[in-house]
Formats: structure tokens, C-alpha cells, sequence
């Protein structure tokens, strides 16, 4: 029986809590779980399953909530996921402070690794999204910004977005997270982010979703510019984020494994 403990404030924001899975006592290492929903959706009750395979891999794993776009465009995110982080290493459960790691699929991914390139802490994305700038460039002409009409709250993350590319949907989604300012899309870029003293990151994508193959391809090429460690599994098929968990979980524990040890 896991251990949970649910909706722990983390901040004064009513959207800023968070859930403790695994037994909060020890020297375990920990890992912040970061939920998708593209920015502007998606909920921490989405990742029981993730956090009980974490779990059973011998971490405590909490998961945040955090402000959500258009309302709270970028850095909202971003800065709460760092300040869940800072919370978790000054509370009382307890775990190593020195074997903390970020995770998330898809948005989750995006400021899984921004929270990594921010702290110098492993961190690893699935289908995370990086060069917003250029996505948005590259779609101007050919592309209209327009949102799905899966029924998000409705569905499992790992049924989300499963059908490939929509590049339309995509745009909608990286314009929600800048709240429709273009002027933050610079800003918002993860690859204008990457820096020596970031910790080293896994990447994984599906070569034929969601999210463009060569956007984490560009994420990787910046941390090498910069002398940064990762790992980059490119998975067959159309499937996003969690919907190939079980093609990239055991991949993603190693690479935890190594970079917690």
C-alpha cells in the first residue's frame, strides 16, 4: 500500500499544492513529477500510475500542480515547479536533498527541463516541447492556431494527443503558454536556456507525434554546445508522453538511477 498524501500547500496560490507518494521516511532519493495538459490544462491526480512505478523504484515523488496558462503565461510555470522543489527540500519528509530529479511528459517535459536547467538537477522529459520560437516561426504561414476537441479532463494522459502530428493544435497550445504575446516566445524557448552547470537530461520522443522529432533533436544539440549529458530515445510510432510509457519507463529509471547515484 503507497503512501499518499494529498493536496499539501506548497505556496499560497490555491492551485499551488501537491501530492506525496512513498514512504516519507529514510535516505531515499526523490523526484518532482510534473503532470501535461499543454500549459493550459491537466491535473496532478492524472499521475497515480507514474508515481507508483517511481514509488516502487525506491523514490518519494511529489507532484505539483502549478498555475495554469493563458491566465498565468510563462514563467508561471516554471516558477512553480521550482518552487515545489524548494518546498520538498525544506519540509520535513524525509529523503537524500542531495538525489532530487525532475520528471514530466509533454508540458510536464518542457518544465521538467527547465526546472533540471535552472537547479544543475538530473531531469527528463517525454515529448516535452523546447523551441517554441522556432515552431511558431516555421507554422506562421501554413498554420492556424486551433484547439482539440479531445475532452482532456475526461481522458488518461496516455490517451492524449496518440494520433501523431497536429500541428494546429501544437500552435494553440505554445500561444496559450506566452498568453498569446509573442514577444515571450524568445523567453519561453528552452534551447535559448541550456547552460553548463545544467544537470543531465533524457529525452524521449515518438519519431512520428505529437511533437515534432526534430524538437528534441534541437534540445540535445544545445546542451551539447554547451558540454551537458543526455540521452535522446527516439520510439517508434505516433504515440505521445505517457502513451509510451512502457517503451521509455525503463530507459528513464536507469538514466535515474546513474545520474541519483
Amino acid at each position: 500500500m503507497i503512501s499518499i498524501d494529498l493536496d499539501v500547500p506548497y505556496a499560497s496560490a490555491k492551485e499551488q499544492v501537491l501530492d506525496v507518494y512513498g514512504d516519507p521516511a529514510g535516505s531515499r532519493p526523490a523526484v518532482v513529477l510534473v503532470h501535461g495538459g499543454g500549459w493550459f490544462r491537466g491535473d496532478k491526480s492524472k499521475e497515480q500510475k507514474l508515481a507508483s512505478i517511481l514509488v516502487d523504484a525506491g523514490y518519494l515523488v511529489f507532484v505539483p500542480n502549478y498555475r495554469l496558462a493563458p491566465d498565468h503565461p510563462f514563467p508561471a510555470g516554471r516558477e512553480d515547479v521550482l518552487a515545489a522543489a524548494d518546498w520538498a527540500r525544506a519540509s520535513g519528509y524525509a529523503f537524500d536533498r542531495d538525489r532530487l530529479a525532475f520528471l514530466g511528459g509533454s508540458a510536464g517535459g518542457n518544465l521538467a527541463v527547465e526546472a533540471g536547467l535552472a537547479t544543475g538537477r538530473p531531469s527528463a522529459s517525454w515529448s516535452g516541447i523546447f523551441n517554441l520560437e522556432a515552431f511558431i516561426e516555421a507554422t506562421d504561414a501554413t498554420v492556424a492556431a486551433t484547439p482539440t476537441t479531445q475532452d482532456l479532463d475526461a481522458m488518461r494522459s496516455a490517451d492524449i494527443n496518440q494520433t501523431g502530428r497536429d500541428d494546429a493544435f501544437l500552435r494553440w497550445c505554445i500561444l496559450q503558454e506566452v498568453g498569446g504575446d509573442r514577444s515571450l516566445l524568445p523567453r519561453a524557448s528552452t534551447v535559448r536556456h541550456a547552460v553548463a552547470s545544467a544537470g543531465p537530461v533524457y529525452l524521449a520522443n515518438s519519431l512520428a507525434e505529437f511533437v515534432p522529432v526534430s524538437d528534441p533533436v534541437a534540445m540535445q544539440q544545445a546542451l551539447t554546445d554547451v558540454g551537458v549529458a543526455s540521452t535522446l530515445q527516439l520510439i517508434p510510432g505516433t504515440k505521445h508522453a505517457e502513451g509510451y510509457l512502457e517503451h521509455a519507463v525503463e530507459g528513464t529509471l536507469a538514466f535515474l538511477r546513474q545520474v541519483l547515484a
